[in-house]
C-alpha cells in the first residue's frame, strides 16, 4: 500500500497530521465507489445538508457506514439529465434501501470517515414509481383526493377547455368524436407540452387560465399513451394542485394515457377518462340521443297528462253521484232567481233615493230663497246704523267746529297742539289751523291770567 511511502515508522505524528495523511490515502484509494444500504439515523438540519448512516441488512452483525449527501449534490441528482430522462424528486427517509456512489472521505474534526455521495437512486422501485407513490401519498393526506370535491359533468356543456399538444394525436382523437357526437360545441385549446421539460408547467398554466374563465363549462386535461416517462408531467405536484384549484370552479376530466395507465391527475380530477377518446365521449352525449330522450320526455309528459285529465274526469263524476250535487243544476236556477230579485229591488231603492233627493232639492231651494231675503233684511238694518253712525261722528269732527269759525294752535311744527299759553314761550314758533289753510306765527308775549271757555272770556285771579 502507499502507506509505506507516506508513513515513517520512527516518526512521532500529531493526531491532526496523521488524520490527512489517512484521509489523503482514503481518498486515493476509494475516488468512488457504489455501497447498498438501508438509511437510519436521517436527519436534515437548516443548512440543507442530509446526514444518515447506512447499515448493511446483509450482515448478521449490523455494520454501519457514516454518509453524508450534501445540497448541491442533492440538487443535481435530482435534475441531472432532465433532458433526456426525467429524474424525479422522491423523498429520503428513515427505512429506506438506497444505492449510493461517491468517495470516501475523512470528517477531520471527529476522525471520522464517511461516504460523501454524490449519486443516489432508491433500491428494488425505481425513483419515478418511489416519487409518484409519495406523491400520492402526501396529496391523498391533504385531501386532495376526497370525493366531496367531486363535481358532476353538466348535460351540455356549451363551451370546453382543453389542456393538451396541438399536434398530439389525443387531441385528434377528441375534435373527432366531439365533431361526430354534437358538432356545435365551442372548443378552446391550450396549447402545451405535454413531457419534457417545462411540460408540468406548460401544463398548470393552462389549467389556471381555464379556472379564471367563467365561460368555460368543462376542462379536459390529457395526452395520449407512453411510457412512464413520458406521461410524467401529469405525475408533477403543480400539475395535481392545478387540477383542484381548477376544479373549485368547473368539473375536470383526467384523460392520460391507455386504460391501464394511472397518473396523480387521474386521482385528483372529477373524472378520471381512460383515454382522450373517451374523454370525449364523456363530456357529451351524442345529438341523436338528446333527440331521443327529448322524445321520450315529450312522450311521457303527454301520458302523465292524459292520466292526470282521466284521473280529474273520475273524480267530477264521482262528485256528480253525491247528494249534494244531484239538484245542482236546480240550485243554480234558484240562485239565478235571487240575482234578478235582488237586481229589482237594487232598482226600485234607485228610483225611490232619486225621489227623496227631488224632494230634498225642493226644500233646499226654498231655504235658500227664504235665507237670502232675511239676509238682505239684515243687510239693509245695519246699513241704517252705519249711516246713523257716520252722521254722529261727522257731527263731532274738529273740522266741523273749525266751521264755525275756532281754530287750533299747534307747537313742534304741526305735531302738538297747544291747550293752554303757559304751554309757549315768547319766541316759539306755532301753526294756526282753520278750517281752510293755516297761518305758521311767532309768539310775541304770553298773558297767562285769561282764559277762554266756550262764548266767554272769564278773567282768573
Amino acid at each position: 500500500m502507499k502507506t509505506d511511502n507516506l508513513i515513517i515508522q520512527d516518526r512521532v505524528y500529531s493526531v491532526s497530521e496523521l488524520t490527512k495523511l489517512i484521509s489523503f490515502e482514503l481518498k486515493s484509494s476509494f475516488p468512488f465507489v457504489w455501497v447498498e444500504g438501508e438509511i437510519s439515523n436521517f436527519r436534515q438540519p437548516s443548512s440543507g445538508h442530509y446526514y444518515f448512516t447506512l447499515k448493511d441488512d446483509q450482515s448478521q452483525e449490523e455494520v454501519q457506514l457514516k454518509a453524508v449527501l450534501f445540497k448541491h449534490n442533492a440538487f443535481r441528482i435530482q435534475t441531472e439529465n432532465k433532458k433526456n430522462s426525467l429524474q424525479p424528486k422522491f423523498e429520503l427517509k428513515n427505512g429506506m434501501k438506497v444505492i449510493c456512489g461517491g468517495g470516501i472521505a475523512v470528517y477531520e474534526a471527529r476522525g471520522e470517515y464517511q461516504l460523501v455521495i454524490e449519486k443516489l437512486e432508491p433500491r428494488g422501485k425505481g425513483a419515478l414509481q418511489l416519487a409518484f407513490e409519495q406523491l400520492k401519498e402526501k396529496l391523498r393526506a391533504e385531501g386532495l383526493f376526497d370525493e366531496k370535491y367531486k363535481k358532476k359533468l353538466p348535460l351540455l356543456p356549451k363551451k370546453i377547455g382543453i389542456v393538451t399538444s396541438p399536434t398530439g394525436a389525443a387531441i385528434r382523437d377528441i375534435l373527432r368524436i366531439l365533431e361526430r357526437r354534437f358538432n356545435r360545441l365551442h372548443l378552446i385549446i391550450y396549447p402545451t407540452l405535454v413531457q419534457g421539460e417545462g411540460a408540468a408547467e406548460q401544463i398548470a398554466s393552462g389549467l389556471d387560465y381555464f379556472s379564471q374563465r367563467d365561460d368555460i363549462d368543462v376542462v379536459i386535461v390529457g395526452r395520449g399513451g407512453g411510457s412512464i416517462e413520458d406521461l410524467w408531467a401529469f405525475n408533477e405536484e403543480i400539475v395535481a394542485r392545478a387540477i383542484f384549484n381548477c376544479m373549485k370552479t368547473k368539473p375536470v376530466i383526467s384523460a392520460v394515457g391507455h386504460e391501464i395507465d394511472f397518473t396523480i391527475a387521474d386521482f385528483v380530477a372529477d373524472i378520471r377518462a381512460s383515454t382522450p377518446s373517451v374523454a370525449a365521449e364523456m363530456v357529451v352525449a351524442k345529438e341523436e340521443e338528446f333527440r331521443n330522450k327529448i322524445e321520450q320526455l315529450v312522450s311521457r309528459l303527454s301520458q302523465a297528462e292524459k292520466y292526470l285529465l282521466e284521473i280529474k274526469r273520475n273524480r267530477v263524476n264521482l262528485l256528480a253521484e253525491e247528494y249534494i250535487y244531484r239538484d245542482f243544476q236546480l240550485r243554480l236556477l234558484n240562485l239565478a232567481q235571487r240575482v234578478d230579485d235582488l237586481k229589482a229591488r237594487s232598482v226600485r231603492a234607485m228610483l225611490e233615493e232619486k225621489r227623496r233627493v227631488g224632494e230634498n232639492r225642493s226644500r233646499a231651494e226654498a231655504l235658500a230663497e227664504k235665507l237670502k231675503h232675511l239676509m238682505e233684511l239684515r243687510i239693509k238694518d245695519h246699513e241704517s246704523k252705519w249711516e246713523r253712525l257716520v252722521s254722529s261722528l261727522s257731527n263731532l269732527s274738529p273740522l266741523n267746529i273749525l266751521k264755525k269759525g275756532y281754530t287750533i294752535c299747534w307747537k313742534a311744527g304741526g305735531l302738538m297742539p297747544v291747550g293752554k299759553a303757559t304751554e309757549v314761550e315768547a319766541g316759539d314758533d306755532i301753526i294756526v289751523s282753520f278750517y281752510r289753510g293755516q297761518i305758521n306765527c311767532q309768539v310775541k308775549d304770553i298773558e297767562p291770567g285769561i282764559k277762554i271757555e266756550s262764548r266767554f272770556v272769564k278773567e282768573t285771579k
